[in-house]
């Protein structure tokens, strides 16, 4: 039976907690920002010294403290062929059983569930492998590329906006595919890969550094984007390591990719703590 904490979160009115959540994160309130700030860095034993900016005192909103930018050669990119795109934890990762992705024991949901109903999107990672990671609140909330990559399309799908740490993970079915998320698809020297931003109750929101922030507005549809056109290709080219986006407030990131002979990190396994940049996967 879900807990108790589960449970509530079906009753709890989660999108006007997330709007209101936003506007607090997005406030300039001077000392009450700055005084919030620092109960978190202490609650959370968040490590400042990685900043580029530790003082806490110059962050303008809770937003601009939680989306910092680390110092430079802070997180080291491996040579691997797929590095890790977050600071954060491994909640599940192997291969996907047909179009079935492992969410928690008795829970799983589809690929097609996933990328929002395209069928014709999953069926290319049909059998392939996948992880998702989850990035806890002291955790840095910009996401990398784990390989070189060209973008090729970004869904918004709407959604709910259930928790995602480990316990509703647990409890909610098919919680990656049934909350807010936005869908972007790469294609890279190895393939076409993609990387889901999954949202999640107080992230008010999600953003990409081609597009800016995608939500809001939440307008109760799926919206999509494509970057197929000469003209646009030149801004959404990257290369490993490079930031591709970033949460505001916390939430976890689920990869696909297709079958062949990715083998993950053997360090690699539910629960463990990673960080960007370190090896993730090679790719024979």
């Amino acid at each position: 039976m879900p807990s108790l904490f589960v449970r509530s979160q079906y009753l709890l009115p989660k999108r006007a907690i997330t709007v209101l959540a936003g506007a607090f994160a997005s406030a300039r309130a001077g000392f009450l920002t700055t005084a919030v700030i620092r109960w978190f860095v202490d609650h959370y034993g968040v490590d400042m010294n990685e900043a580029l900016d530790p003082d806490i005192r110059s962050y303008q909103s809770f937003n601009d403290f939680f989306t910092r930018a680390f110092k430079p050669g802070a997180r080291p990119i491996a040579d691997a062929d797929l590095v890790c795109p977050i600071d954060g934890a491994i909640s599940q990762l192997g291969r996907i059983d047909r179009d079935r992705i492992f969410q928690a024991k008795g829970h799983d949901y589809t690929t097609t569930e996933l990328v929002g109903g395209d069928a014709e999107l999953a069926a290319r990672f049909q059998d392939g492998s996948f992880v998702t990671l989850y990035l806890s609140p002291k955790d840095y909330h910009r996401i990398h590329m784990p390989c070189a990559g060209r973008l090729v399309r970004m869904i918004h799908v709407p959604g709910d906006l259930f928790s995602v740490n480990p316990v509703t993970a647990r409890g909610v079915p098919g919680l990656f595919a049934r909350n807010e998320r936005v869908v972007c698809v790469f294609d890279s020297a190895h393939g076409p890969f993609v990387m889901v931003l999954v949202g999640a109750t107080i992230v008010g929101s999600m953003a990409t550094v081609w597009h800016g922030v995608v939500n809001p507005p939440r307008p109760g549809e799926i919206r999509e984007w494509t970057y197929t056109q000469p003209q646009n290709q030149r801004d959404v080219e990257f290369e490993k390591g490079d930031e591709m986006g970033r949460f505001l407030l916390g939430s976890t990131v689920v990869m696909l990719f297709p079958a062949g002979a990715l083998e993950f990190d053997p360090s690699w396994r539910p629960d463990r703590d990673v960080r960007m940049g370190e090896p993730m996967a090679s790719l024979g």
